[in-house]
């Protein structure tokens, strides 16, 4: 995968390789969604560390991309993949579908300040800078 050492705390390659999961997420709140929306959701097919958090030293290892799903409600799904910097954490790259213009956003940043745990939140902030909290419904 694309460059960094794995470092930041966030894992790394010493433990013997762990399988994929997919991480559901449905929407916590946001602008429009005060009290969330269920229907709003991300799937990521990621790595985790042995405390659950996602393992930047996997991301590097891995030769295949790790993809991302989002799922909203009267748009098609919008496929994509799991990114990591060592400076700036996870983001999520997200493919433009046949119905966006050439200057469509993709990119989404990705807060996790910790492990991938049912009833845990995380952030996200979408290309046009809308920030929504997201619970993470699933782990499997």
């Amino acid at each position: 995968m694309a460059g960094g050492d794995g470092g930041s705390g966030e894992g790394g390659g010493a433990a013997a390789a762990r399988p994929p999961v997919t991480v559901a997420l449905a929407m916590s709140h946001g602008p429009g969604f005060p009290e969330g929306s269920p229907e709003h959701r991300y799937e990521l097919r990621v790595v985790l560390d042995a405390r659950g958090c996602l393992d930047a030293g996997a991301w590097n290892a891995d030769p295949e991309p790790w993809p991302v799903r989002r799922l909203w409600p009267g748009e098609p799904p919008r496929h994509g993949d799991v990114h990591h910097d060592p400076d700036s954490g996870w983001s999520l790259r997200l493919f433009r579908t046949a119905a966006d213009g050439p200057d469509a956003p993709l990119q989404a940043l990705f807060h996790s300040p910790g492990p991938m745990r049912p009833g845990e939140y995380v952030t996200i902030v979408e290309a046009d800078g809308q920030e929504y909290g997201y619970r993470i419904v699933g782990v499997g």
